[in-house]
């Protein structure tokens, strides 16, 4: 996923998208753990972008939450592909 380290990803979620520090680790985990998986660039032909996360999560509706937002693409991406479901925040410590 880029070349960006998980610090760097969570200053863009949050100048992006604002939201708490937890709900902004949880993306950042659930974003690394996809990629090094591979089944995004296995299902989709290309790997996990910086700049394509941000685009995705930028179409889900404004007053969704950042692990609203990444819920609403991993859904999409379940829908079209399966066996994204894994990937998706269950839950988010409270801060």
């Amino acid at each position: 996923m880029s070349e960006l380290g998980p610090e760097t990803l969570e200053v863009i979620l949050r100048e992006a998208f604002g939201g708490t520090d937890a709900e902004r680790r949880v993306v950042v985990r659930q974003a690394r753990d996809l990629a090094d998986s591979g089944k995004h660039d296995a299902d989709r032909g290309f790997p996990l972008t910086v700049d394509e996360l941000l685009d995705h999560l930028g179409d889900a509706p404004a007053d969704c939450t950042v692990p609203e937002r990444w819920n609403w693409w991993l859904g999409s991406l379940e829908v079209a592909y399966g066996g994204y479901r894994e990937f998706q925040v269950q839950a988010v410590e409270r801060e």
